[in-house]
């Protein structure tokens, strides 16, 4: 390394427990070894950027991992510290020029810290929070209603000028200010087992519902029904489906993710579908690393395999299979829009040039490109609400940077992302539409134009 040994910091207080990795599934010293300290991931690390510290950097944090599993770093709350400040994002692994997996081993450290490392009571009852309800849809529903309420009533407004919420928990402050405003259909699922296709059916498509996006931006699901529809595809929608398990699985929460993949499979046993679709990129990511995940399980590691192997973002899908559906112009004059490229997108699933493609064949667009599209918005899951101060910089930096393009319109892909832009442009008094690009198509193919 370039710098100080990180290990000076984190020197921990005699009377704290020092626990170190169990032998189950810790970071693999092979992947720890692959990397050199060469420093090409600091400039794409987005928390590096935004703390600056080594430590809060993909080599620092390895070199913590090697600490810990050579036993000369203590799993204190001083280390977990650093391992938490990381995203997830991944644009180290697209940037490391020695191939470093450091998305493998983030992800079995993660695992580690749940397992061995005691978090404060608030910590607890946060995370709790958040993975008994998050990723099930009806209990999020029951939550959302006195929410509802709350945000018709006014109170709303008043305890944000109050600051109260950020007084008791910056946490909690954060969760609260990503509330969207909540609408009578985040309370159904009105769309049917099966669609049909419009015209002659090409393709038979499984489509994932999601557990968050279903509530906060139904919009979109029914959106992606009406596109993939007009170009010839029968959409299969299983009722039973559950969350897919990326919210847990990028926290570390291992027997969860597997638990709900395992029922999200089964809910697909009987659909007969040639593809799995998914329009949320943390979501996709997610369900190809299926055979992963459950590589261990004897029942359902093939069938995890075989399931990972239908998944495709309804991106990557359609332009793969082409459209067929005549597109219309959005508006009578071109249309200036920059996409906004979510992380799992392009640094988990390599998908890059396929959005552009299909929006580009919506006539009248000009698409626009940012200054450091690579770099993560701050949402990365649940990232904004456990790391606000970090996520709420990335945040202001990636509505500079999509906004200081001139475009009229943001294009994002994904349901955190939607979230963490839309709030930050309401904080930079910017009023930019952010849409999905399966609602840019829809209206395209209904002939339904944007106000000028």
């Amino acid at each position: 390394m370039t710098t100080d040994s990180p290990s000076a910091e984190l020197q921990t207080p005699n009377s704290e427990l020092l626990l170190s990795f169990d032998f189950r599934n810790p970071p693999d010293p092979k992947l720890i070894d692959s990397c050199v300290h060469c420093g090409f991931c600091l400039s794409t690390c987005p928390s590096y950027r935004v703390i600056g510290k080594e430590t809060d950097s993909p080599r620092g944090r390895i070199y913590l991992m090697d600490g810990v599993n050579e036993g000369t770093i203590p799993l204190s709350s001083a280390t977990v510290e650093h391992f938490d400040s990381c995203l997830g994002c991944l644009a180290c692994v697209t940037t490391c020029p020695s191939g470093v997996q450091y998305d493998k081993l983030i992800e079995a450290t993660r695992m580690q810290v749940e397992r061995n490392h005691g978090r404060s009571l608030p910590e607890k009852l946060l995370r709790q929070l958040i993975f008994s309800v998050f990723p099930y849809p009806n209990r999020l529903r029951l939550l959302l209603r006195p929410l509802g309420l709350y945000q018709k009533t006014g109170l709303q407004k008043l305890v944000r000028s109050l600051g109260v919420i950020q007084q008791i928990s910056p946490q909690l402050a954060a969760m609260e200010a990503m509330l969207p405003p909540i609408s009578a259909s985040a309370f159904q699922d009105p769309i049917p087992a099966v669609i049909p296709a419009q015209g002659k059916q090409r393709y038979r498509v499984g489509m994932l519902l999601g557990c968050v996006q279903r509530l906060f931006n139904p919009d979109v699901n029914t959106a992606t029904v009406n596109v993939l529809t007009a170009n010839g595809c029968e959409v299969v929608v299983p009722k039973l489906q559950g969350c897919c398990g990326a919210l847990t699985h990028h926290q570390g929460q291992e027997e969860q993710t597997k638990t709900l993949a395992r029922q999200l499979i089964d809910s697909f046993a009987a659909a007969n579908v040639e593809f799995i679709l998914v329009n949320a990129s943390g979501c996709g990511h997610t369900l190809k690393e299926y055979g992963h995940i459950l590589a261990n399980d004897p029942i359902y590691a093939n069938r995890a395999k075989e399931f990972a192997g239908k998944v495709r973002d309804v991106q990557e899908f359609l332009a793969d299979v082409g459209l067929t559906a005549k597109l219309s112009p959005l508006q009578d004059q071109p249309l200036t829009m920059v996409y906004q490229d979510a992380c799992h997108m392009l640094h988990g699933q390599k998908i890059s040039v396929q959005p552009r493609t299909l929006l580009k064949q919506i006539p009248g667009v000009q698409l626009r490109e940012p200054v450091d599209a690579a770099l993560c918005c701050g949402s990365a899951g649940v990232y904004n609400i456990l790391q606000p101060e970090v996520a709420a910089e990335l945040g202001r930096q990636k509505v500079q940077n999509l906004t200081n393009t001139g475009a009229s319109l943001i294009a994002s892909a994904n349901i955190g992302c939607f979230v963490q832009i839309s709030k930050h442009l309401e904080l930079q008094d910017k009023t930019v539409p952010v849409l999905h690009p399966m609602q840019l198509l829809d209206y395209s193919i209904r002939g339904v134009k944007l106000s000028d």
